[in-house]
């Protein structure tokens, strides 16, 4: 047998989270063909993996990769770090379904501008990801904020039952045409004051869609277990697994209180599907928000409307260089975003090496100056977290970023490296596998990543170039 690919003597970290071990394994087309101690049949391209692990490609669970995706279709700073899929549409904001009657709402202008929204439905945004044809697979979220956005005149208020009634038939077709679940922002302004009543309404139309819940908590500050607490009703009343995004314990008064928070996930667990996600590091990203502003930690503005100048500089450096206080200075940069020193070591290693967190990049690929979890989440996880600080065996560390996130998302035939199942794979070295990316200089592909595999296809290589665009549309 002639196969088109042969990865030899390579170190299988299959993403099912069971022992390694070492195997050849061919790809025919698009899919895993063949996985042996030593296959005898012969290849037109033959690859030696001595010393290498082959992994299932990564899926980044939580992304805001909606409309770059489409742009920049190489989209680098993904399949540099071993990304072979991503989940668009978390945090409430997607730009399948969203439609823009005027200026773009914070923080849905984290995705683009006005002229970007031209997605009214799911089938539209898939069709515009099949044309794009970008380097990685795409699955999306439906934002709870965009229907919002669509059926009502002023998103600072709760929505009316006609509202409700409006945006639970725009989710049913979006679940109908392959949408993943429905994704919420409450801590945002534009949904804080939806009631719980109305994301309960809309989760009802999950069950019968297998949809999923993920939720940008109301508060990760000191309301945390209120907000907790919420999502897990929710999830109840619709019947539907939740997904807590970016699970953290925000702001000084709050540090080491996941101890507390990973307590209630033990106990809902006992009754209910619950799981989190999680970037590896102890700094946030988002739009400048004043409700956040403070003395208590570092805040670096990643880029402002008014003041392009002053992205890379905190806000204390910018509000003294002007004579102003922190909040008048914030004032002054809207619209903003903002990188937030606002989290615990502790916490993020506790919440990463709890057993049901997948791993997320929450990465802003729009900002000039990004957090270096766009480029660098995945590889931190593998290089830092699992072999430098020992937080968990690679094994462990590989599954919170294939086969965990793909049978929490139902993503079918992907997640592990397995017959049958689509040839989704990275290879990388072990002892060199790390994160480049810093705060200082973020868009810098990581070290170690050897080669990525696209449904088949060889998308990225050592010389650290896109060298295949294969992606697909991930309905559920």
């Amino acid at each position: 047998m002639k196969f088109d690919y042969l990865f030899r003597n390579v170190t299988v970290i299959d993403g099912s989270g069971g022992p390694e071990y070492r195997a050849d394994v061919a790809v025919q087309g698009d899919r895993i063909a063949q996985i042996a101690p030593a296959i005898s049949g012969s290849a037109q391209h033959e690859i030696d993996g001595t010393g290498r692990v082959l992994a299932p490609g990564f899926i980044d669970v939580h992304t805001h990769d909606d409309i770059n995706v489409i742009r920049m279709p190489e989209y680098l700073p993904k399949i540099s770090q071993g990304i072979t899929s991503v989940i668009v549409g978390n945090c409430g904001i997607s730009a399948a379904t969203a439609t823009m009657k005027g200026s773009v709402p914070d923080p849905m202008n984290l995705l683009g501008e006005v002229e970007h929204f031209i997605y009214p439905t799911v089938a539209a945004y898939a069709q515009a990801v099949e044309q794009a044809k970008p380097a990685i697979n795409v699955g999306t979220l439906i934002g709870h904020t965009a229907l919002r956005n669509n059926h009502m005149d002023d998103l600072y208020r709760a929505a009316t039952e006609e509202e409700i009634a409006g945006m639970r038939e725009q989710l049913r077709l979006a679940l109908q045409q392959g949408g993943l679940g429905l994704s919420t922002g409450l801590a945002y302004g534009s949904a804080f004051q939806s009631t719980t009543e109305e994301v309960m309404a809309l989760a009802e139309e999950l069950a019968a869609g297998k949809g999923i819940y993920t939720t940008h908590l109301r508060s990760e500050f000191e309301p945390i277990l209120d907000a907790l607490d919420e999502a897990f009703r929710i999830g109840r009343h619709g019947k539907v697994p939740v997904v807590v995004s970016h699970h953290k314990c925000a702001g000084a008064k709050n540090w080491g209180r996941t101890v507390e928070t990973l307590k209630l996930f033990d106990k809902v667990r006992e009754q209910q599907d619950v799981s989190c996600d999680c970037y590896p590091y102890s700094a946030s990203s988002s739009t400048l928000d004043m409700k956040q502003i403070t003395d208590e930690f570092d805040i670096i503005v990643t880029w402002s409307e008014p003041h392009p100048e002053v992205a890379g500089q905190s806000l204390k450096q910018i509000a003294e260089s002007w004579s102003l206080s922190l909040q008048e200075a914030g004032k002054l940069l809207m619209p903003a975003g903002a990188i937030y020193y606002n989290m615990d070591e502790q916490d993020v290693r506790r919440v990463l090496s709890y057993p049901v967190t997948m791993v997320g990049s929450d990465g802003l690929p729009n900002d000039p100056m990004p957090h270096p979890r766009l480029w660098g989440a995945f590889p931190r996880v593998l290089g830092h977290y699992s072999r430098d600080e020992k937080l968990f065996p690679l094994t462990v560390a590989v599954h919170k970023m294939t086969g965990m996130s793909a049978a929490r998302f139902q993503l079918p035939d992907r997640g592990l490296v397995k017959c049958g199942y689509y040839a989704d794979l990275v290879m990388f070295d072990p002892d060199t596998v790390q994160d480049v990316a810093s705060f200082s200089d973020p868009q810098q592909p990581a070290a170690g990543i050897e080669a990525v595999m696209v449904n088949g296809v060889m998308s990225y290589g050592r010389d650290k170039q896109v060298i295949g665009r294969a992606g697909r549309f991930l309905r559920r």
